[in-house]
């Protein structure tokens, strides 16, 4: 038996066969079950463990159907509309369910109707029943209250009345049952029967396009999961080629046979649908979760899933068949990368609008990194050329500055004449500056330290390094006197 807390009391939550043949029920309080009998097992209820098992269920269950959603705390929902086909029919699709999930330790029972709520009633109280559409008031009727899923209060108030079965409230008249027990119990007695819509939400997003394989014999080595990724890369082509689309996400799911699924995701920076590419992708990603997937006794069903896809481009190719598309080969190196070592392995620089040096680059995941979409407008031929020279930057700039000590300078507003940068005397030889680069008044307060005027050298020491560092402050302009940082290293 399974127990947990109800108030101040320990109560049976959950309990097996041989607990019901000793006439133990259901929120019976532990301490009655142990005076009629002592030597029963009981294990404290485990929520968290009981939803992750329920969520591996439901992800196994997407083998049947893609939309799977919970069901409170011990049931799932399948919409198998338009899936039963591809399993011989209903019949034969639900021996199915029940026999694997007899072979993986699970006792279960199954509910097949043309609404949530008929189903719900038949999994519950009638056990592995098929009910044909039209039928759904005939299953119904003899069935406890229970059945239609309405509140434990409501349940209780219709109880104490003489109602006691779905029947009963189907045949009483229905205003004087809204007044007095609430719209709720014929809003539920509406869904089971079919009158009203009840959808369901899948736990999951439904991928757009789909292409699985099932397996006669289970595969456990990853050559073989490559080879299947590029025959179904294949199929997926000609799909998304009649949506004039390429894939941004895609997923690959291995179904293993005792109930286990593994989902690997990757991303790609720009539409892709070449299933050489794709399969080079997933390539680098089972290489880095090779430790992490777990084969057991092999996977019976794989299945690749585009979630997200743009409009591709097609490019022009010249008279030997090659495309110009210069920047192809670094986006599938990126990708390749990202697959590996994951989605932040690999950042691109992007200009920001600031004066500060620390600020005018920002690094931003490849993937978001805006992309031309138009070539650089050309000059006017009647224009006079403008050459624009940009100020000399380091090779390496410091994330955040670092304070060195300047003894002297050789004029106030002059470059330095040595400096003590991390406990090492360095002696300048040669400087070029200042270039004064000013606060940023509209964004900064008048006492932070970015808030100061910078005046930046160019410095070459006796051993021909160059460094590039900055006085903060002007000499004479306040009661504190400059400080100096190292900001960055030329080459």
């Amino acid at each position: 038996m399974i127990s947990h807390r109800q108030g101040n009391a320990q109560r049976i939550s959950a309990l097996d066969e041989r607990a019901e043949a000793l006439h133990l029920k259901r929120d019976m309080g532990i301490a009655d079950a142990r005076a009629m009998h002592p030597s029963i097992d009981i294990v404290e209820a485990d929520p968290e463990a009981d939803r992750r098992l329920l969520d591996g269920l439901a992800d196994w269950c997407d083998r049947y159907t893609p939309l799977v959603a919970l069901d409170g705390a011990d049931g799932l929902f399948l919409d198998i509309t338009g899936c039963t086909h591809l399993f011989g029919g209903e019949r034969a699709m639900l021996d199915d369910i029940l026999s694997r999930f007899f072979h993986q330790g699970f006792d279960v029972r199954a509910g097949l109707a043309a609404t949530p709520g008929a189903a719900w009633a038949a999994a519950r109280f009638s056990g592995d029943r098929i009910v044909p559409s039209g039928e759904e008031e005939a299953l119904l009727a003899p069935l406890p209250l229970a059945a239609l899923r309405i509140e434990p209060a409501t349940r209780a108030s219709l109880e104490s009345v003489g109602l006691r079965t779905a029947g009963a409230i189907m045949a009483a008249p229905r205003a004087p049952l809204a007044r007095r027990f609430g719209a709720s119990l014929l809003l539920r007695l509406d869904q089971a029967l079919g009158r009203l819509d009840e959808a369901v939400s899948p736990r999951l997003p439904v991928a757009p396009l789909s292409v699985e394989r099932h397996l006669a014999e289970p595969v456990t080595l990853t050559e073989d999961i490559e080879r299947l990724v590029a025959m179904l890369a294949t199929t997926l082509k000609s799909d998304l080629e009649r949506r004039g689309e390429g894939a941004r996400t895609l997923a690959l799911l291995l179904f293993r046979v005792d109930g286990a699924v593994s989902r690997i995701a990757i991303g790609t920076s720009r539409p892709m649908r070449e299933p050489m590419l794709i399969q080079k992708l997933f390539h680098e990603r089972l290489a880095a979760l090779e430790q992490d997937i777990d084969a057991g006794y092999g996977f019976d069903l794989v299945r690749l899933s585009v979630l997200s896809a743009a409009a591709f481009d097609m490019q022009q190719a010249d008279l030997a068949g090659e495309t110009t598309d210069d920047g192809a080969d670094i986006a599938l190196f990126a990708d390749r990368i990202r697959a590996r070592l994951g989605d932040g392995a690999v950042l691109r620089p992007v200009a920001v609008e600031s004066h500060l040096p620390e600020r005018a680059v920002a690094t931003i995941p490849f993937t978001e990194a805006p992309r031309r979409t138009t070539p650089p407008k050309k000059p006017d031929r009647m224009q006079a050329p403008v050459t624009v020279f940009p100020p000399e930057r380091p090779v390496r700039l410091f994330r955040s500055p670092e304070p060195i000590d300047v003894p002297a300078t050789e004029m106030p507003e002059g470059p330095p004449l040595n400096f003590r940068w991390r406990r090492a005397l360095y002696r300048v030889t040669r400087a070029e500056g200042p270039e004064r680069i000013a606060a940023e008044w509209w964004r900064e307060a008048a006492s932070d330290e970015a808030a100061s005027t910078r005046d930046y050298f160019r410095i070459e020491d006796a051993d021909g390094r160059r460094y590039w560092l900055y006085r903060q402050g002007l000499y004479g302009g306040s009661q504190v006197p400059p400080r100096w940082f190292m900001h960055g290293v030329f080459a």
